[in-house]
């Protein structure tokens, strides 16, 4: 089977993934990575059946990838079969209050980025600013001082030059500078790292009750003042609102769903907040494209249950044939081997079944889909785990007494998938449309144009794709206020911007409730949305039971990767109906 790939599917590959010779050149085709990552990934079969085995995986391996219906996270497609071989996206390291601890965390923070890995960091065990050294009898500078350190750091570092580095900050909302940390990123820098708040249950009753919170000194572990809780929680609309940051960690939502308690609390995530993880775990993560089971009439759930059984044997095999980057980090992964299958494509499958995202239907097929897939993926860890032996820390496990056996600690999550939709020529994790025509950047200072080609074959069929309709489509990227577009295809390629933020919540509380870790999603919000639309946000997304919360006002940063809309006026001469979704 030959991979069925658009041109900025392949220009991603061409210039990311593919093996490049001495000259920059690739040395392999798409169809060549898929099979170099497959060869790879089945070697771990050898260690419980013959070779023959080992190349019927292979074989599979290789369809299930090249067939789009499921893809592993990027450094797995990256490295695999490579020299440097190490193939998970998500870490987590500690950091102590102490100068070794500190500086120790940000080498090996460095040896994971520079391998493609992103890092998840809790500063809220520094001391804050101002606070005695007493081994200097100076004072501290504080957690934001060393977390511009780290960002610096990642600066520096361009992972193999395929990956921009990306970490994940957090601070305890009762560290002494959290209201510092807060505002970090109204003012320029810190471009490396996503900031989240660590909200524990009892804040979020302190706010309904108009309590105060005592702010911890983690030194000594004493209060050394109080802040109401309001006027915290204030600093973090404001924040969210302005910037789309610091975004919301509800960490004791995170730590009910530890399935290995007698180890620890988790006190961090990976940078996008859907992978929680203990100190020096990894995760290996990959996605199914629900496009690849979208039939007219419904999900065809015989070939999804299938996709899952492959993954999630597929993952389980990458922890095994992975390099890691330290040998602490190998052990913990080793010791618990999570693996998070997550979803895309979920927009296109709505699309292809007629459901409308902002709708009832829509949170429905949501719990359903899930749901299948969580049970799916625990029945096939549980027959890895009688194959081959539970993860070694089964014992004490949330699973024990439960399930004779479990392969993996965790089974599923739910990524953002932006490069991995790209490829797959769907749209990202579980987000709807971001725009019907939008610029893309795909790398640093080069941009993609592309209107979507399922609109345009809808439009089509309803006999309104005259070039006026589809010129104004792709000059506002959204149907909504276009005349001569019909109301039910308004209604079924509703835009992110035009999806109500209750209705983001909605659709990520579905997903939630069927799924290991943690889901990453964008609330996305129009640019007139108002701090108190951000305030309710928050409120509701813990009242629905998230475990964590990223929040994005149109426009609200000078950066944004997508934009809706195309500059029409310099258009070629082309088809629009031809369905190849460039321009």
């Amino acid at each position: 089977m030959e991979p069925v790939l658009s041109p900025i599917a392949r220009e991603v590959l061409r210039t990311r993934y593919l093996v490049k010779d001495a000259q920059g050149q690739p040395r392999e085709d798409p169809a060549g990575m898929f099979r170099r990552v497959a060869d790879r990934v089945a070697r771990a079969e050898l260690e419980f059946g013959s070779r023959r085995t080992a190349r019927a995986w292979a074989e599979s391996f290789y369809e299930l990838m090249a067939s789009l219906a499921f893809l592993p996270n990027s450094p797995t497609l990256m490295n695999a079969g490579r020299r440097l071989g190490q193939l998970s996206a998500c870490f987590v390291l500690p950091v102590a209050d102490s100068i070794q601890s500190i500086f120790g965390s940000l080498r090996q923070a460095a040896l994971i980025q520079k391998s493609g890995g992103g890092t998840g960091f809790n500063f809220s065990n520094i001391r804050p600013a101002g606070d005695v050294v007493a081994s200097t009898h100076g004072v501290s500078s504080g957690p934001l001082s060393f977390l511009r350190i780290y960002d610096l750091a990642t600066d520096t570092i361009k992972q193999g030059g395929t990956r921009r580095g990306a970490n994940m900050g957090l601070l305890r909302v009762s560290h002494p500078d959290i209201l510092e940390f807060i505002r970090a990123k109204l003012k320029p820098g810190l471009g490396n790292f996503n900031l989240s708040v660590i909200i524990p249950d009892d804040f979020m009753a302190a706010l309904d009750r108009g309590g105060e919170v005592a702010l911890i000194n983690p030194r000594h572990g004493r209060a050394v003042g109080r802040l109401a809780a309001r006027a915290i929680f204030d600093e973090l609309v404001a924040a969210a609102h302005a910037c789309g940051e610091p975004g919301a960690v509800f960490i004791d939502r995170i730590n009910q769903g530890n399935p290995t308690p007698l180890l620890g609390a988790i006190e961090a995530t990976n940078p996008c907040g859907e992978q929680p993880l203990l100190a020096y775990e990894s995760c290996n993560l990959g996605s199914i494209n629900l496009a690849a089971a979208a039939e007219p009439d419904g999900v065809d759930w015989t070939r999804l249950g299938r996709i899952v059984d492959e993954a999630v044997r597929f993952l389980d095999d990458v922890i095994s044939v992975n390099r890691y980057p330290l040998p602490r980090i190998r052990r913990m992964t080793l010791a618990n081997r999570k693996i998070g299958l997550g979803v895309m494509g979920f927009a296109d499958l709505l699309i292809t079944l007629g459901v409308p995202y902002t709708s009832q239907a829509a949170v429905e097929m949501a719990e359903e889909i899930m749901s299948f897939i969580r049970e799916r993926a625990r029945r096939a860890s549980v027959e890895l785990g009688l194959e081959r032996g539970s993860f070694p820390n089964f014992k004490g496990s949330v699973y024990e007494g439960r399930w004779p056996a479990m392969r993996n600690a965790t089974q599923t999550t739910i990524a953002p998938t932006g490069t991995l939709s790209l490829i797959a020529g769907v749209s990202s994790g579980i987000e709807p449309l971001f725009a019907l025509a939008l610029q893309r950047q795909v790398l640093e200072g080069r941009y993609s144009s592309q209107i979507q080609p399922s609109f345009l074959a809808a439009l089509k069929k309803a006999g309104a794709d005259g070039p006026e309709v589809v010129r104004e489509v792709a000059r506002q990227g959204r149907a909504g206020r276009v005349a001569g577009v019909p109301e039910e295809v308004r209604r079924l390629f509703v835009t992110a911007h035009e999806v109500d933020w209750s209705w983001h919540l909605k659709i990520q509380a579905a997903f939630q409730r069927h799924t290991d870790n943690a889901v990453s999603k964008t609330i996305n919000m129009a640019e007139e949305a108002t701090s108190g639309d951000v305030a309710e946000a928050i409120r509701t997304a813990f009242e629905l039971g998230l475990k964590g919360l990223t929040l994005y006002r149109h426009l609200s940063r000078p950066d944004q990767v997508l934009s809706p809309g195309l500059e029409t006026s310099d258009w070629p001469g082309c088809a629009w109906d031809d369905g190849c979704g460039s321009c």
